[in-house]
């Protein structure tokens, strides 16, 4: 079922990302000199579509990027918690293994049966 809904939301986003491509073949002049309009230092012939695909490329890198350090306290503070659940799963299973050897039962009794 997944694979259905993605195939339909994807197979046509393919075709208009094609129809792009194809309606955008002309070149265009790419420059990275904003100084000299006339003569620019570096520039290059490209298609159009080539320039619109590496703009959005670079935008998702920039976001992605974004995203990325802004959930660095999250990913942070998670970390922290993991750490502390498996110290104090390793704690349980310590006093578990202790109780055990003692003799004494391995769970506590619970409140309402000790008539508090």
């Amino acid at each position: 079922m997944i694979r259905f809904l993605k195939a339909l939301i994807l197979l046509p986003i393919a075709i208009v990302v094609v129809l792009l491509a194809v309606a955008n073949r002309a070149p265009v002049t790419l420059s990275l000199d904003p100084f000299s309009q006339d003569a620019p230092e570096f520039a290059m012939q490209v298609p159009l579509f080539a320039v619109i695909f590496a703009a959005v490329a670079l935008g998702i890198v920039i976001g992605g990027t974004a995203s990325w350090l802004a959930q660095g306290k999250t990913r942070k503070a998670r970390r922290r918690y993991r750490r502390e659940a498996d110290q104090l799963r390793h704690e349980t299973e310590r006093l578990r293994s202790q109780n055990s050897a003692a003799g004494l039962p391995a769970t506590l009794p619970s409140p309402q049966s000790s008539g508090f």
